[in-house]
C-alpha cells in the first residue's frame, strides 16, 4: 500500500469519525498553496474545525503526530487564515489533528485545538 493510498484511508476514517460524533463535514482536501491543504473543514456546533489527519500502517515507523513539524503547523496556520478571511462568518475556530494506526487494530487519538 502506498502513502497516499493510505493517507485516503485514513482522511475517510477521520471523515466517518468526525460525522459519529456530530460533526458536519464541510469540505475535504481544501488546497491553498502547493505548500498548504487543510484535510478536513468541519463544523462542530458553532466552531469551524480545522483537521490535520496523519495516517500510519503501524506504528514501527512511528506515531502519526511526529509528522506534524512546526513548519507544517504553519503551513496550516497559513491556512485557516486564508479560509477565515474568505469566510468571515465564522468567528469560531480552532485546529485540531487525527492520528490514525490501521494496524494491528485500528486506533484513532484526537487531538483538539492544538
Amino acid at each position: 500500500m502506498s502513502n497516499i493510498s493510505i493517507g485516503k484511508i485514513g482522511e475517510e476514517i477521520a471523515k466517518n469519525y468526525l460525522a459519529k460524533l456530530g460533526y458536519k463535514i464541510l469540505e475535504t482536501n481544501k488546497r491553498f498553496s502547493r505548500f498548504c491543504e487543510i484535510d478536513i473543514i468541519a463544523l462542530e456546533k458553532n466552531t469551524l474545525v480545522f483537521v490535520e489527519v496523519k495516517t500510519r500502517k503501524t506504528n514501527i515507523t512511528g506515531l502519526p503526530f511526529e509528522a506534524i513539524t512546526k513548519t507544517k503547523y504553519n503551513h496550516i496556520k497559513t491556512g485557516v487564515f486564508t479560509y477565515l478571511s474568505e469566510n468571515k462568518k465564522y468567528k469560531n475556530y480552532r485546529i485540531d489533528a487525527l492520528g490514525i494506526i490501521l494496524e494491528p487494530e485500528l486506533k484513532i487519538n484526537h487531538l483538539k485545538n492544538i
